[in-house]
């Protein structure tokens, strides 16, 4: 059975190098449906507004609830998640007792410019996905680090561990394999740390995510 994985790119620029590892990230797992659910349009929570929520509201929630799991592709703005994608989560999350999120598996991929690829709004992110009830994939952790000159490169991290790879298998068990995190006898698997590169392509990218 083919699984669909919500694609959420916390990024609300054109051409994002969040959106490109989106893309990237497709192309490696070709066996699981990517539905990329945008965030700029919707309008900021506001409980007051539940009893008869904007239609951007009921379409991200019903897409979501749709999904098998979700995939949240972020930058790093002062050490955690841009605004747009902290709201799409309060969003979905609500109204309280009817998440969109809950139970769902979930991982995580950040990025920055720098040296540290995103790993404050990595980890800030899965504050929330613990409070969401979404077991998300702990292993392997993805950070990318963005160039001017070079597009997407590897972490010194990740040169000193598992290469990237690994990462779209881990992908593409993650749907049906973290359902298992749920169960007190699920396998404890070693530690790896991985790197998202656009292979072949070394365009420009710009500093601003």
């Amino acid at each position: 059975m083919t699984l669909t994985v919500a694609t959420i790119v916390g990024s609300l620029r054109a051409n994002s190098n969040s959106g490109r590892i989106a893309k990237a990230i497709a192309s490696d797992a070709p066996n699981l449906v990517f539905d990329i659910v945008t965030i700029g349009d919707l309008p900021l929570y506001n409980p007051d507004l539940d009893a008869s929520p904007p239609a951007a509201w009921s379409s991200f929630r019903a897409r979501i609830k749709a999904a098998d799991a979700v995939l949240f592709i972020t930058p790093e703005y002062n050490r955690s998640v841009p605004g747009a994608l902290k709201n799409a989560i309060d969003v979905g999350s609500r109204p309280y007792g009817q998440s969109a999120f809950a139970g769902k598996p979930a991982a995580v991929v950040s990025s920055s410019m720098g040296p540290i690829a995103g790993f404050g709004a990595n980890h800030h992110l899965r504050q929330s996905l613990a409070f969401l009830d979404m077991p998300t994939l702990q292993q392997p952790e993805v950070y990318s680090v963005a160039s001017a000159t070079a597009g997407l490169m590897p972490t010194a991290a990740s040169r000193r561990t598992t290469r990237a790879p690994s990462w779209p298998s881990s992908l593409q068990s993650f749907p049906t394999g973290l359902r298992a995190t749920h169960r007190a006898d699920a396998p404890h698997k070693s530690g790896r740390e991985v790197d998202v590169r656009l292979r072949g392509r070394h365009e420009p990218v710009p500093h601003s995510f």
